[in-house]
């Protein structure tokens, strides 16, 4: 790989692990997550053919169905099933960033 190239991909490898950080800290404030899935639909076509594509996948999946349970806890919050669900959907989403940082930092796709 020339020195640009390998450049470019650890550009895009930072990228990635910069997106998973603002995943993480979107518990922290929910905004960051925003900017994560923005960054991710914005540089999707630069990862693609590669095994960070993978990574990009994961992470556009762990935001939307995260998202999409965190909706449903809240809509049932209030029947007491919705604490149940949104304890389970942060013990995911947590799992998935960890997993995803964990697969990054040892240079490997995520395998679906």
């Amino acid at each position: 790989m020339n020195d640009i190239v390998h450049h470019e991909f650890q550009s895009l490898k930072n990228l990635t692990l910069m997106v998973y950080i603002l995943y993480a800290l979107s518990y922290f404030a929910g905004i960051t997550a925003i900017i994560g899935i923005i960054i991710n639909y914005l540089k999707q076509d630069e990862v693609a053919g590669t095994w960070l594509e993978s990574h990009f996948r994961w992470q556009i999946r762990t935001f939307w169905y995260g998202l999409l349970w965190a909706a449903i806890g809240a809509a049932t919050f209030f029947i007491l099933i919705g604490g149940v669900i949104l304890f389970a959907n942060f013990c995911w989403i947590t799992y998935r960033i960890i997993k995803g940082w964990l697969n990054l930092n040892e240079n490997k796709p995520m395998i679906f």
